[in-house]
């Protein structure tokens, strides 16, 4: 028997709020992949690790906020937490490869392309892991060109927000991409649940339990209070939010001399001789 599936059973309070939580890990993520690239290489680890995690967390925690409004008429809906969680790990790690490489490599050419395949293959690959924990009175079936459909849109999303990063243009160019990306991977879940069909096994068992909502928000606890966390840094560190480098300038560290000092030494020795020529003719009249 085939089920009626309802994706928006909360109207468009799950869509939007889902769409807010994937812009905000994607641009605390990016943020924090364009400040690994203007600091010293100590702690370029540090940051690409911030940003894979919030990226990670962000694309997670759209996914099951948007999940709380996806129901199936005539079965509950239930969640295996440890499919969850591994969900949310298989998210962060799979990005944070594909961060780590144009971290390292530049948002250019082969790593570009190497770093968002693999940052686009794990948001589908978190996407439905998270589809495969749900648990019903029925079975699963996906249209197959359209989850090829959803896993390209998910990689030109993920290449195009890495770009985005590697250009280092300041915080407003950051907010645009990160709207962009939320935008692409929302339109990413929905055409992966557009290719989601159920059909009901048909048993008697009464449609009974929890509701999604009930079973999902306290997993969200946790990744909202590192999107939280992750806020307050980018907050309390101005130069992550104008895009500056933090690295020393040459001029600034001991033992090296300053450039504006050596521009003065140039000016002393293009003028000296002009104030020698005026100095000489000076003291002719009083020779004589």
């Amino acid at each position: 028997m085939q089920g009626t599936v309802d994706g928006f059973s909360y109207g468009l309070v799950t869509p939007l709020v889902a769409y807010f939580m994937a812009c905000l890990g994607g641009a605390l993520g990016l943020r924090c992949t364009t400040r690994s690239m203007l600091v010293a290489q100590s702690w370029r680890p540090g940051w690409l690790a911030l940003g894979s995690a919030a990226i990670g967390s962000g694309i997670w925690t759209m996914h099951f906020v948007a999940m709380m409004g996806f129901t199936v008429r005539g079965t509950p809906i239930h969640y295996d937490k440890a499919m969850t969680f591994a969900s949310l790990a298989v998210a962060i790690v799979m990005v944070g490869v594909g961060i780590f490489i144009v971290g390292y490599r530049g948002a250019r050419g082969t790593a570009l392309f190497t770093g968002g395949t693999i940052t686009g293959l794990g948001i589908a690959s978190m996407h439905y892991l998270g589809m495969a924990s749900m648990s019903l009175d029925g079975k699963l079936e996906y249209n197959t060109v359209t989850v090829g459909i959803s896993v390209a849109i998910a990689m030109a999303a993920a290449t195009a927000a890495l770009w985005a990063a590697g250009q280092v243009r300041g915080f407003l160019w950051s907010v645009g991409a990160s709207l962009v990306m939320g935008l692409a991977v929302s339109g990413m879940h929905y055409t992966g649940m557009a290719a989601l069909s159920v059909h009901l096994h048909g048993t008697s068992v009464p449609a009974t339990g929890d509701t999604p909502a009930s079973l999902l928000a306290p997993m969200l606890i946790g990744p909202l209070a590192f999107l939280l966390l992750a806020g307050v840094v980018v907050m309390f560190d101005p130069l992550m939010v104008m895009g500056k480098p933090a690295v020393v300038p040459v001029e600034h560290k001991p033992g090296i001399p300053a450039h504006t000092h050596v521009r003065h030494s140039a000016r002393r020795l293009r003028f000296r001789p002009r104030r020698t020529v005026e100095h000489r003719g000076s003291r002719t009249p009083q020779n004589r």
